[in-house]
């Protein structure tokens, strides 16, 4: 078992996920390659500043605009989306996702309750589909369709167009105004990737890939490819197989209970952090994330679902969902990233009339960084490049208490929207 310092393993999950230590990928084709390295691009709906999805890889690929990992999905055809977890995955994983898609049909008890309540519907869909070649639910009146009270949509039209998509027999052709617009399978993916691996391959492709998803896990998530009987012990005897193969390794972070796996694949990169080296590879294209802060998604896989914690030492909840007087920060608060901490958040919101950026609030965990000459400039290049980013023309910074850190913020972001209008 190889035993580790809770800093190398932060650095190693930031590291393994193309965050630290700084941007090392560059436009469109750096982007894949970004997409490829983080295993999943989850995506979620909700637009206040920018999507979450569009945030992450600003994250990581030096001039990144929003939007563009749908050109690689859906007009590269590189990636698809999929998933009650929903994520863009690369399409030559797509025979290993068509068994998952299948045991969602014959296992899933609400996808099974699905097709019993709209076997009509789904029939018509179908025949739709290959009369039209693509489909959105808005093409559905709602005077014409059967209401439902699912939260996956509020017509029966909805719900058939999901369940096929969910059971693989419908891929997203494209999205318009992030809504899907679907057709059938055979018009999207590749002929060569319409077959299906086999039972154990799927498991265990899925699983080294959640491994490497996390960087160090616990293996919590074990849904996705392991429908039948009982997830957790399908998992832990698969793990128990892989690592008798060396494919996966177990390893112990010093002030952690819990044991965690890594691939083998990724012993030498440990190595390497343990001794205080950055990998080659790792390097980066422009600034480090000392020299520049970066702002974390809502749904960054290093800072979402409680991981913040652990990592960090960093308690952070998305309070999206949250009640206004419950919240302790703000609706679409982001965790700030210095070197390879986090040591502060903001609250934010796009005013699209004014084009204004407008800061609603900036937390900092150590007061005394509200008088760190470093701090302040690293936090200026990093809502330089951010308002750049979204396109704003106006920057509102009156919510920043600490002087030194707004006189940093309004002079760089300054000199960077008058570079724009140039």
């Amino acid at each position: 078992m190889l035993t580790i310092t809770i800093d190398t393993a932060r650095r190693f999950i930031l590291g393994k996920q193309g965050i630290w230590p700084g941007r090392r990928w560059r436009g469109i084709e750096g982007m894949e390659q970004a997409m490829y390295a983080m295993e999943y691009l989850q995506l979620d709906p909700l637009q206040i500043i920018a999507r979450s999805q569009d945030i992450t890889l600003h994250s990581r690929v030096l001039d990144y605009t929003p939007g563009l990992w749908e050109e690689v999905t859906y007009q590269q055809r590189k990636f698809f989306d999929w998933g009650g977890w929903l994520a863009v995955r690369p399409m030559e994983e797509l025979p290993y996702w068509r068994v998952v898609m299948h045991r969602e049909r014959d296992y899933n008890e609400r996808i099974r309750a699905m097709a019993h309540d709209h076997a009509e519907t789904i029939v018509e869909m179908r025949a739709i589909l290959r009369e039209r070649g693509i489909v959105s639910n808005r093409d559905f009146a709602m005077a014409t369709r059967t209401r439902t009270q699912s939260y996956r949509g509020r017509k029966d039209s909805a719900l058939a167009l999901y369940y096929l998509w969910r059971t693989g027999e419908v891929m997203t052709h494209h999205r318009n105004r992030f809504e899907r617009v679907y057709a059938l399978t055979d018009q999207v993916a590749p002929a060569h990737l319409l077959r299906e691996s086999t039972e154990a391959e799927a498991d265990r492709f899925i699983l080294t890939k959640d491994i490497s998803f996390s960087g160090l896990s616990r293996l919590k998530r074990t849904s996705d490819s392991f429908q039948r009987g009982n997830p957790a012990l399908a998992a832990k005897k698969l793990l128990k197989d892989m690592i008798a193969d060396g494919d996966i390794i177990e390893v112990k972070v010093e002030g952690w209970k819990m044991v965690h796996y890594a691939l083998a694949s990724d012993l030498d990169v440990l190595n390497e952090l343990s001794a205080g080296r950055v990998p080659k590879a790792w390097t980066p294209l422009d600034t480090t994330t000392l020299e520049e802060v970066v702002f974390m998604a809502p749904l960054d896989p290093v800072s979402a679902r409680g991981r913040t914690s652990e990592i960090f030492d960093f308690e952070h909840v998305w309070e999206v969902y949250k009640p206004e007087h419950q919240r302790k920060f703000g609706y679409y608060t982001l965790p700030i990233l210095w070197d390879d901490r986090l040591v502060a958040r903001f609250d934010s919101k796009l005013d699209r009339i004014t084009n204004t950026f407008i800061i609603l609030g900036l937390w900092l965990e150590d007061e005394a960084l509200g008088k760190d000459e470093a701090f302040a400039r690293a936090l200026a290049r990093g809502f330089a490049r951010f308002i750049t980013f979204l396109g704003a023309s106006k920057l509102d910074t009156q919510a920043i208490r600490e002087p030194l850190l707004r006189q940093h913020v309004d002079s760089s972001t300054k000199v960077e929207v008058e570079l724009q209008d140039i």
